[in-house]
């Protein structure tokens, strides 16, 4: 069973993610965390399979946890998809240049979401 890690500070919207797994019938298992720290702290303890990330978070953003975890040989190639309400062309353009798989703009729509993920990995 597939590990994902989901990185939002609003509890709501990580709720959203994982029933959107729910709703599309994915099982895996989820771990969470609130901040970019905490969810390098995640990434290091656990054996994470995909990362979904929101960018505008206290103490280390979205993108800044994206640079770190890029710029570890380990894990170069795993997926992340940032999923946030930051819609503007130029955050979608830092997001991919940063090394993100994937951007999906919030509110999720369950096909999107389907489609993002048949891409990567599920």
């Amino acid at each position: 069973m597939k590990t994902v890690l989901v990185v939002d500070d609003s509890r709501i919207m990580r709720n959203i993610v994982k029933n959107t797994f729910a709703v599309l019938k994915i099982p895996c298992r989820f771990v969470e965390a609130d901040n970019g720290e905490a969810a390098l702290i995640q990434l290091l303890n656990e054996e994470i399979d995909l990362v979904l990330l929101d960018w505008n978070m206290p103490k280390l953003s979205g993108l800044d946890f994206l640079k770190k975890v890029r710029a570890m040989d380990k894990h170069k190639k795993l997926p992340i998809i940032m999923v946030t309400s930051e819609a503007a062309k130029f955050n979608v353009i830092e997001a991919h240049a940063a090394g993100v798989s994937d951007y999906i703009v919030k509110p999720i729509n369950d096909k999107k979401f389907l489609e993002k993920l048949s891409e990567i990995v599920f």
